[in-house]
């Protein structure tokens, strides 16, 4: 006796791409109801059968979260998504969390030890690569492109682009659409005064280390304004602001100052305590590259950042 395939999952035929079709709800009853209820009740034009697959497949969302249970309790208001195509495409990984994603742009807080995209020898693992295979499930047509880095040690705020005309329109115009960049470190010892300025010339190396010079002929000016947030013997949390974009500018700004960020050893610290660089950007406020409307993120720091003072 033959046996017939298993059927695949709605979407997932090798070959063939379908483009979601989402139909929404809003449940409007005054008490919660189950949401296989509610369901049945407002596709009476599909079969039972179809309506349970729907849930079964993670083609139903309720609220932002896709949900399987059939007796799922939905409140007044409620605004349930089924996907008649496919499965929602969620984004799920341990080391990035998006953020916040529209059709132009993706604001995601990158993890400690990511690299923001590819290089010679590392292609994938990087904050691109997992974003655009993310991205590539939901249509192959999908495109990314980054506008800037954070360090692979640095963790926090990271914006992409996911059109030609959102990546043009913010590399062309950065200075003037990227409103607040405010990062967080932890240094070591307290840094007199408690607020201030640090200006200087960046050049790199032929060991592509960066380093400040008074020659504006050998390097690119550098402005970094820093505050003094806290300070417990023998560290100090500051949050610093940037006034131009620089490969390593804070790194080396607090080095300049005698006060290296905690675990960075390149530019002159001792072994951190919590075995990392402790530089977080912590604020990312731009003007939107096709809505213009003003787009403000902050993220927590991390729970070491804390534990050193």
């Amino acid at each position: 006796m033959t046996r017939k395939p298993l059927a695949a999952k709605p979407g997932t035929q090798p070959g063939v791409f379908r483009p979601d079709n989402i139909e929404t709800y809003t449940a409007y009853e005054s008490l919660p109801v189950k949401l296989l209820d509610f369901l049945f009740a407002v596709m009476p034009q599909r079969k039972r059968t179809t309506v349970k697959d729907f849930l079964k497949h993670r083609q139903v969302m309720a609220g932002d979260n896709v949900v399987t249970q059939f007796d799922f309790e939905l409140t007044p208001s409620t605004e349930v998504k089924v996907n008649t195509t496919r499965e929602f495409q969620t984004f799920s990984n341990p080391r990035l969390k998006i953020v916040y994603e529209d059709d132009d742009i993706i604001v995601i807080n990158k993890g400690y030890g990511l690299l923001s995209m590819g290089t010679d020898k590392i292609k994938d693992g990087t904050a691109y690569s997992i974003l655009r295979e993310y991205l590539k499930r939901k249509d192959p047509r999908n495109k990314l492109f980054i506008v800037h880095r954070l360090d692979r040690d640095t963790t926090g705020l990271m914006m992409f682009a996911k059109n030609i005309k959102a990546k043009e329109t913010l590399q062309h115009n950065w200075n003037n659409m990227v409103l607040e960049r405010k990062y967080v470190a932890i240094i070591e010892g307290s840094i007199e005064p408690e607020e201030g300025e640090i200006r200087s010339y960046l050049a790199e190396n032929s060991a592509h280390e960066v380093y400040s010079t008074k020659n504006p002929e050998e390097g690119q000016l550098a402005v970094t304004y820093y505050q003094t947030l806290k300070t417990r013997s023998p560290y100090s949390m500051v949050e610093l602001s940037l006034a131009t974009g620089r490969k390593n500018q804070i790194r080396v700004h607090m080095k300049d100052s005698g006060h290296p960020i905690v675990g960075d050893r390149r530019y002159g610290a001792k072994p951190s305590p919590i075995h990392r660089l402790c530089l977080h950007a912590r604020t990312l406020r731009f003007v939107h590259p096709v809505t213009r409307r003003d787009m403000n993120f902050s993220c927590p720091l991390p729970a070491g950042f804390y534990r050193l003072v």
